[in-house]
């Protein structure tokens, strides 16, 4: 047998520490890569994350997470936050219409689609003439086999006006920060086209998707907030060795041509393919790359190595701020408006009804999460979390240039036309705000097809893989099975130059023995 030399392991180098770069990051350390995340901002996470207002712990970024597939849930449970995990409150979210109207948002529905027009927690929304107007599409002509593409479109043909102006808009708004008509149908509502075949009708789709939907919540949170989901990978990262560099930015990323820049390097080694120059004029090599930064700063990386991403421009998206208020209101103790509230828009031209609302949503915080309810009023028996959203695509955001005294006060403003219930600026006793520069949802028209062209032609640049809301889409649910998709293809890389080298990882030091011999274990 011929003498065996110990390797290093192969490095990965993940730029960008959001939740995308993390769970790639730490799909790839379980396997014994070496693995460093450079992050730009001086805290990990991205849209995930947290804030300490009025004493209390609050989100503010992502809350949740949509149950769908699993995916999430899976990671929750693997880093040991399954006694964690906790559920919205059953009283669920309201809409607010045009004439100062509120009512429940119907729950037999499909992003605001009813799946019976004449329910009555529909009719109370949109009222009778709506509610027979919406029943039409069930005694209209069948919808044939074919494909739906504008969401907006088909709402709108199918149910009328007041569906799609009353129901479907402030949902996809809230979701998506994107009007129907900006969304594909199959994107938005996966399953739809199909079942719109068989069921003949848009009522009659929406009823067999509820059908087969499994029981229980489509969302689920972190008892603590969602932060506790970054705390727990970082906590492991570090147990794995990995490295976190955070206030770093990657200004260059150099492809090194199969040769090394180290100075000293053992014989046996492997050279490096990568070399990402850092701000604070220090350089990295790695073997491969994941890029997960969002997209300006992944096309401004990517250019100089492709010539498709090169005369890409990106994606102009909405700025999305949140604005939360930590408030002591005994009225607000009856949850007044369930978890929370959408706003529906009034039309172009006409006067509100009462104070123009800025926010297109509300979140009771403190109503929805029971854990946030508890740790809001262990000291303080009428003190609650609220969080508006401003801003959505295709509309330039006017909160955005407004001081934190007036942003605050059109919160409070907002909030108390919003639950129906006066309050004033002494009441608060906590405020932050918090803006993020959007990405267009992966339900975009065209967006998917998009995405999947950007994708081929970054994987096409070798030893390289990309990542992040900007492919995948909005929300949890999207991003982290899209980046352990890219993990995945970057380990496949990895263990094909391991078996080509003929080495054999070492999975308890994370080290490589080079044995071509015929006898080498290669398990």
């Amino acid at each position: 047998m011929r003498a065996r030399a110990v390797i290093e392991p192969r490095h990965v180098l993940v730029i960008g520490g959001g939740i995308a770069g993390l769970v790639a990051a730490l799909d790839c350390a379980r396997v014994g890569i070496r693995v460093t995340v450079v992050e730009a901002a001086d805290r990990a996470g991205g849209s995930v994350a947290t804030e300490t207002v009025a004493g209390i712990r609050v989100d503010t970024g992502a809350e949740s997470y949509a149950t769908r597939q699993g995916t999430v849930r899976k990671l929750v449970d693997e880093l040991g936050l399954a006694d964690a995990v906790v559920t919205p409150a059953s009283a669920g979210a309201w809409v607010r219409l045009p004439n100062g109207v509120s009512a429940p948002l119907p729950k037999a529905g499909l992003l605001g689609i009813p799946s019976n027009p004449l329910a009555d927690d529909v009719r109370r929304v949109i009222g009778w003439s709506g509610a027979i107007r919406a029943y039409l599409d069930r005694i209209r002509p069948v919808l044939t086999i074919g494909r739906e593409h504008n969401l907006g479109d088909l709402v709108s043909r199918r149910m009328g006006k007041a569906v799609l102006d009353s129901l479907v808009a402030p949902v996809t708004r809230g979701v998506y920060s994107a009007d129907p008509a900006d969304l594909d149908v199959t994107r938005a509502a996966p399953g739809l086209n199909k079942a719109l075949t068989k069921a003949g009708s848009l009522s009659g789709a929406v009823a067999l998707l509820r059908a087969a939907a499994p029981a229980g919540s489509n969302v689920e949170g972190l008892a603590g907030g969602m932060y506790t989901l970054v705390e727990a990978i970082l906590a492991e990262l570090r147990r794995r060795e990995a490295t976190v560099l955070l206030g770093t930015t990657v200004t260059e990323l150099q492809r090194q041509g199969g040769s090394t820049l180290d100075s000293e390097v053992a014989a046996d080694a492997q050279p490096a393919t990568w070399r990402a120059l850092l701000d604070d004029d220090t350089t990295i090599d790695a073997d491969y790359v994941i890029v997960a930064t969002p997209e300006a700063e992944a096309l401004r990386l990517l250019a100089p190595l492709s010539a498709e991403l090169a005369t890409e421009q990106p994606i102009q998206t909405p700025t999305v701020e949140l604005a939360t208020l930590v408030i002591d209101a005994a009225s607000l103790d009856v949850k007044p408006r369930g978890t929370g509230v959408l706003i529906a828009d009034r039309p172009e031209g006409s006067r509100p009804a009462g104070r123009a609302i800025m926010a297109k949503a509300l979140t009771h915080s403190t109503a929805k999460w029971q854990w946030l309810a508890d740790e809001a009023g262990r000291e303080h028996p009428h003190r609650h979390v609220v969080r508006l959203s401003y801003g959505r695509l295709g509309q330039a955001n006017q909160t955005l240039g407004l001081d934190d005294e007036a942003l605050r006060a059109v919160a409070v403003a907002d909030a108390s036309e919003i639950l129906g219930v006066p309050l004033d600026a002494s009441q608060v006793v906590g405020f932050t705000r918090t803006a993020w520069v959007g990405t267009l949802p992966g339900a975009a028209i065209g967006q998917r097809e998009r995405a999947e062209r950007l994708l081929d032609a970054a994987v096409a640049i070798g030893d390289l893989d990309v990542t992040g809301g900007w492919l995948s889409g909005t929300g949890l649910a999207s991003v982290i099975p899209d980046a352990l998709a890219a993990s995945a293809r970057i380990r496949h890389l990895v263990a094909a130059s391991y078996l080509e080298d003929g080495v054999v990882v070492d999975p308890h030091t994370r080290t490589g023995i080079n044995d071509t011999s015929p006898d080498a274990n290669p398990s």
